[in-house]
């Protein structure tokens, strides 16, 4: 029993001695690592925006009308005045009006005139005549009334000067005009149409018409 309890002890120190004479396992030397590659990131590039901003353009209004008129070609009689506008004129009073631009359009092909009217007082009413006149033939040159217009037009207030035209439905021809004019301003009640234009055609004289030959 004790040789046999000496053998594992002996065996036990040997496996002692043993195990401390083993060297020492060397530990593995870690390289080191590399740097990381930074990453890049590239930011999105933010395009400007172009605002337009639209300008705000004040219209002055229109200046009121000199009173009295003193622009040349103005005819005074009693509390009345009137003119003829000359074409830049009227042109420029036609693009000012919507209204009066769509009333002209039929001066494309008829014989039309235009007047400039005003009142001291106002008017209720106008009543304004005016003739058609042209050449008395392709050969005659001679004046002649062809026919007359009788045009009337709305309220006007104090000192205010209106534009109204004078339209027949007098085909227009080279030298055809409107003329002769006469104006009535009214401060009674409107009985009637307005605005209105109504052209009246002259009956041919005897000269105008046609003549026939029998044998």
């Amino acid at each position: 029993m004790l040789s046999i309890i000496v053998a594992v002890a002996m065996i036990a120190s040997t496996s002692t001695a043993f195990a401390a004479t083993s060297q020492p396992t060397k530990k593995p030397t870690s390289k080191p690592s590399a740097k990381p590659t930074p990453k890049i990131t590239k930011k999105p590039v933010i395009k400007k925006k172009t605002v337009h901003t639209r300008k705000i353009v004040k219209v002055a209004p229109s200046p009121s009308p000199k009173w009295p008129p003193t622009t040349k070609g103005w005819t005074v009689n009693g509390e009345v005045y009137a003119r003829v506008p000359t074409n830049n004129e009227l042109l420029g009073v036609l693009s000012a009006a919507a209204a009066l631009a769509t009333a002209v359009k039929p001066c494309a092909k008829f014989a039309c005139g235009a007047v400039n009217i005003a009142s001291i007082n106002g008017c209720t009413w106008w009543e304004i005549n005016s003739t058609v006149s042209g050449p008395l033939s392709a050969t005659d040159p001679t004046l002649v009334p062809y026919g007359t217009v009788r045009t009337t037009a709305k309220a006007t207030n104090k000192k205010q000067i209106i534009t109204v035209l004078l339209i027949s439905s007098e085909p227009l021809k080279q030298k055809v005009g409107v003329g002769g004019i006469n104006i009535s301003c009214y401060h009674s009640p409107v009985t009637e149409t307005v605005p209105s234009n109504v052209y009246t055609k002259n009956a041919p004289t005897p000269s105008d018409s046609p003549s026939a030959n029998t044998n």
